[in-house]
């Protein structure tokens, strides 16, 4: 994938630096980019003199350098910082399209229909016949054409082609591309004809106006690089005139979360990059931020339609942005119609998304799902993986293909997706018994080898009662067992202290005390090893000088942020009665029915509890943990939704505990 290096994101501090107004960078842009085609001339030739040199990564992407100026003026509106801000990768946008048109192109080589060879003609005669066969060619690619489809352009692009978030343009900038490369089998009249068909069946819109602003005149721009728009009245192009009343009437102002859909026919397909942003976290610039932000979600939250239903059901939890573009894509778009999106990775596993996850498998039919790693940095800005979705309107659905974690080499340029991408069929009936129904995609390693492992993990494990289920035997009482963060606050505490003696304190356990020994999970602090040398960090606030809340009982904790140098996603470890925990552990509360149980049936509750954390430090349990991960952090649910078999069974007590990668 393409990314932006040092030196390029360096030009854009350098550009504020010259003109720290962002609305006027995009119009200066814009006006140099326009003037280069027009002359046929670098773009660097045309810029301001105080701008700063382009340099060689930006000077053959000037729709990458729109994007950018665009996404930064948008981060600074929501009060996000600019640092690193950049625009989705051209390489990605492309790849959606050639996979979504790979098999649309209905262009078909034509016989001639003259029966006397053009060349035999004498030269006087030439041209005119020339053009008396394409005009009469033209107008029976036409007649045929409208009498076999209505949907889609010669060239195979689906019309209406939809963006409800289209930025600065990049999806139908692209798409034109493809369409300008199949019109070369066309000619001048068919192609003419193909595209302005093609401009009347944009359906474009952005809640921002400069935004709008940005895509009418790209797309201006693009047909001129193009060629298919008039520079100098060329007989046989679409004049800049004609173009630009389109683009007005296809490219619009619209709050689409809100608005109605302005046009009278619904598209076919629709192909974004929603926002990924968080309602909390929009209008930070704003002095009235806060009433904004909760007049934003009360709206959001008592829209109705017609049929008196509310518009959005994936409005659950700390709701982001983009869980509201694709339910809401899905209400736009035609029955039987496409929808491919750019969103964060964790739709697939976190536990808000489930709302919409339902929607996708119960409501319509979502197909595929291409997933990559954050380290392929394919979106500037977010540290989180990339996926994007294709789902199709209506229906239910009955297989999901997952693909990934994709690479580079899982692409190819005039294929999209290749046959070797690792994927994964998720069936309705397995998969609903994997999640509970809660649609969640498992996150696979790449290596064949380790997938087959996690794989058998998975169905040994799905039938499994969940450990925060009333009926699980661990349950007793009126209370189930309860995931608590540790009581201590670790930062800047001053009740925390480094490790001495120990007399007249009491130790202090967060989660850089355990640590993973070979096979088996250690509990390293100095209250346990006597021995341990004085500049050890385990020594480092270790001690707690205030008042304990949980006394005279173990605990059973683990780390709440993951160390990913030790291959294991998940620490588990039983702390000694009168211990204090930092907030960077969890720990199960069990109520004193459990406690009796366990008594009773292992002998001691420190036994009982040893036994329970020799089976969550297993092989299995550390693999169902890892592909169900929906970030990087150990939620409360995630080991809640942990299954969680009877231990007091013989048969369940052998436990595995090599270590496995995943």
């Amino acid at each position: 994938m393409i990314s932006m290096g040092s030196e390029a994101s360096g030009w854009f501090g350098r550009v504020d630096h010259g003109c720290n107004d962002r609305i006027k960078q995009i119009e200066i842009w814009l006006d140099s980019w326009e003037t280069s085609v027009r002359k046929n001339i670098p773009i660097a030739a045309t810029l301001p003199k105080n701008w700063p040199t382009l340099s060689a990564g930006l000077l053959s992407e000037p729709g990458m350098v729109l994007d950018t100026l665009l996404s930064r003026y948008e981060a600074e509106k929501d009060g996000i910082s600019v640092k690193g801000i950049g625009s989705i990768q051209t390489k990605l946008v492309d790849l959606i399209l050639t996979d979504e048109f790979k098999n649309t192109d209905n262009i078909k080589k034509k016989e001639p229909l003259a029966t006397i060879s053009i060349s035999a003609l004498p030269p006087g005669f030439r041209a005119y016949a020339e053009q008396m066969n394409n005009d009469v060619q033209t107008k029976s690619e036409i007649n045929k054409y409208e009498q076999e489809t209505n949907y889609q352009t010669i060239t195979g692009i689906p019309i209406p082609f939809a963006d409800l978030s289209v930025g600065a343009g990049i999806f139908p900038d692209r798409m034109l591309k493809i369409h300008a490369e199949r019109c070369e089998k066309l000619g001048h009249l068919l192609q003419k004809e193909d595209t302005i068909r093609l401009l009347e069946g944009l359906q474009l819109l952005d809640l921002s106006e400069v935004a709008v602003y940005a895509t009418r005149r790209r797309i201006l721009i693009t047909l001129m690089k193009l060629g298919l728009v008039s520079l100098d009245d060329e007989k046989g192009k679409i004049s800049k005139l004609d173009v630009e009343l389109i683009l007005e009437n296809n490219v619009l102002c619209r709050d689409i979360l809100v608005d109605d859909w302005p046009w009278n026919e619904k598209p076919r397909l629709i192909v974004s990059k929603p926002p990924w942003l968080r309602i909390k976290d929009k209008f930070r610039n704003e002095e009235n931020g806060s009433e904004l932000r909760k007049g934003m979600s009360e709206k959001l939250r008592n829209i109705y339609e017609t049929n008196g239903e509310l518009r959005y059901s994936a409005l659950k939890g700390n709701v982001n942005l983009y869980r509201l573009y694709v339910e809401r894509s899905l209400q736009i778009v035609q029955k039987d119609g496409k929808v491919r999106m750019i969103v964060p990775d964790s739709l697939l596993r976190e536990k808000s998304s489930s709302p919409l996850r339902k929607i996708l498998v119960s409501e319509n039919r979502w197909g595929t799902c291409w997933s990559f790693s954050e380290s392929h940095k394919l979106f500037p800005g977010h540290s989180q993986g990339v996926l994007v979705i294709g789902i199709i309107a209506g229906g239910r659905t009955e297989v999901l293909t997952s693909f990934g974690p994709l690479e580079n080499g899982d692409f190819s340029n005039k294929e999209g997706l290749n046959s070797k991408a690792p994927f994964l069929e998720l069936e309705r009936g397995p998969w609903s018994t994997w999640t509970d129904a809660s649609w969640a995609v498992p996150r696979m390693p790449r290596d064949s080898r380790k997938r087959k492992r996690a794989l058998k993990a998975i169905n040994k494990l799905a039938h499994e009662p969940r450990l925060g289920e009333e009926d699980n035997w661990l349950n007793r009482g009126d209370k189930k067992i309860r995931i608590k963060v540790g009581e201590i606050e670790q930062s800047n505490n001053t009740n925390i202290s480094d490790w001495n003696d120990g007399k007249g304190h009491v130790p202090l356990i967060r989660s850089g005390h355990l640590k993973l020994d070979g096979d088996n999970v250690t509990l390293k602090h100095p209250l346990f090893d006597q021995d341990m040398p004085k500049h050890s960090p385990e020594r480092i606030q270790a001690m707690w000088k205030g008042e304990v809340k949980v006394r005279n009982k173990p605990r059973i904790v683990c780390q709440t942020v993951i160390n990913s140098t030790l291959g294991r996603r998940l620490l588990w470890s039983v702390v000694p009665k009168d211990c204090a925990l930092g907030n960077s552990m969890n720990y199960l509360q069990i109520s004193e029915q459990t406690c009796e149980m366990l008594k009773e049936k292992f002998g001691s509750l420190e036994k009982g509890l040893n036994i329970i954390v020799k089976y969550l430090n297993s092989d299995d349990i550390n693999i169902w943990s890892t592909v169900w991960a929906a970030n990087s952090n150990i939620n409360n649910y995630e080991i809640v939704d942990l299954p969680f078999p009877n231990l007091t069974s013989t048969s369940s007590l052998p436990f595995n505990g090599n270590k496995t990668e995943i």
